[in-house]
């Protein structure tokens, strides 16, 4: 092989690495724009708190995210076994930011997802708990009795 040809492989080796970081950067950067604006997360318009549990599930999705941060992650490990990275820990640190981010976001919406299962069940509970409620009951029991005997009152009369 000739000192030009061995030339010619590093630097298109270079230009390769050079690629592939921008590839790993271009990634990271869909990555974090995909995610949730923290506006929408904070902010909520709703009448009541199901509501405002059912808008921040919807805020709470990683979206895209997870899709690039798999591309710049498939990148990053090719370019760091190809040890084409002269530097690569600001990659590597970005990465590790970017996977906790999504992490945080997914066990968010895991807990609001709960939340969101619980709080109709409690309200239920709550209706349906205490002494004003069983009074209530026996009203509504006395009452529809009373509907029933009139209606027996009626065929008695006839």
């Amino acid at each position: 092989m000739s000192q030009a040809t061995l030339g010619d492989d590093e630097e298109l080796f270079g230009e390769a690495a050079n690629e592939m970081r921008e590839d790993v950067e271009s990634s990271l950067a869909d990555a974090w724009d995909a995610l949730p604006d923290s506006d929408d997360v904070w902010e909520a318009d709703a009448d009541n708190v199901l509501g405002v549990l059912n808008a921040l599930n919807s805020a709470l999705d990683a979206g895209d995210a997870e899709d690039h941060l798999r591309d710049a992650k498939k990148w990053f490990t090719m370019g760091q076994r190809a040890d084409a990275f002269d530097d690569a820990d600001d990659l590597e640190a970005e990465i590790a930011d970017l996977e906790e981010t999504i992490t945080d976001i997914s066990e968010a919406g895991e807990q609001v997802g709960d939340l969101t299962a619980t709080i109709p069940a409690l309200r239920g509970a709550l209706e349906d708990a205490g002494p004003d409620a069983a009074d209530e009951d026996e009203a509504e029991e006395a009452e529809a009795a009373d509907d029933g005997d009139e209606g027996e009152d009626e065929d008695d009369e006839e």
